[in-house]
Order: structure tokens, then sequence, then C-alpha cells
């Protein structure tokens, strides 16, 4: 019989490759379903590491994709980006399933995330401290790595620290 599951066991080049996409990513495409929706919306979020290792991104609460994050924080996020040569394909690209969750301005870890944003993407001194811009954690549930052609990895959260 064929071999149905396209997922070989994760391995230390595979979490190796995962967590450089995870650690190096200045974006991710953000996949969300809009309140009164069924079909998925994309877009584009900046995002870094918190000093945890979890991928986070400061967005605004005018944009439609916080509104979606707030009626339903499940989402997907996929990071990587074609090389400059060759087939797009063939390079690694990190789909993740995660739990949006939002900081409040007054908890104590919004001072050492602004300033850990800051330190990385010294841009957003620009909007960062807007009243409708909030920092979003992504708890993952799970990631699918596809390390180019036939090398598809289904990833654990503990795959990914």
């Amino acid at each position: 019989m064929p071999r149905t599951d396209p997922f070989q066991p994760a391995d230390d080049p595979a979490r190796a490759i995962a967590r450089d996409l995870m650690d190096t990513a200045t974006f991710a495409s953000l996949a969300v379903i809009q309140p009164g929706r069924t079909a998925p919306s994309v877009t584009r979020i900046a995002c870094t590491t918190d000093t945890q290792g979890v991928l986070v991104s400061l967005i605004s609460q005018l944009s439609t994709h916080t509104a979606a994050l707030e009626a339903n924080p499940a989402c997907a996020l996929l990071l990587g980006e074609p090389g400059e040569k060759g087939d797009p394909l063939t390079h690694p690209r990190l789909t993740l399933h995660c739990t949006a969750r939002f900081l409040d301005r007054s908890s104590p870890e919004h001072a050492a995330l602004r300033a850990r944003y800051l330190s990385l993407r010294p841009k957003a001194k620009l909007y960062v401290d807007f009243a409708d811009f909030r920092f979003v954690r992504f708890q993952i549930a799970d990631g699918l790595l596809n390390g180019g052609f036939g090398k598809a990895f289904l990833l654990k959260p503990s795959d990914l620290t």
C-alpha cells in the first residue's frame, strides 16, 4: 500500500531549520477567520521573537485581523520566503497553527517586550506607543515544515523551542 502520510519524523536538522525560520523572520503571513465569514483571510504582519523564542507582533486595533483574532484567536502563520534563484517551492517554509494572546499594556511584561521589539524592529518606534497598538504572542499548537521537495515534517511545540 502506498504511503499516504507525507511527514517524516522530526529530527534535529528539521528542528534547526524551523527554529532558524522563526528566529530570523521579520514578517509572516497571518491567516485568520473574519467574524461572519467562513473563508480564511491572509495578511502580512511584522514579527520577531520574545526572549523565550515565542513569535510576537505589534498590531493595530484598527486592523481587521485584530478584530478577527479577538473574536477567534485560532490562526496560522507562514514563515519563510523564496530565495533569489530557483523554484520558490524548493525553499524552506514553516506553517504554524497558533492561538493569539494579546498582551495588556499594563502588564509587567509589556515594558520588556517593548524594549526587545524596538531593539529588533527600530522603525516600530514611530507607532509602538500609539494607543491602538498592542503586542500579540502566538502560542504554537503545531508546525508544518516544508524544507524543500520530499522534506515535510510535522512538528510539536517542543520541537520549536
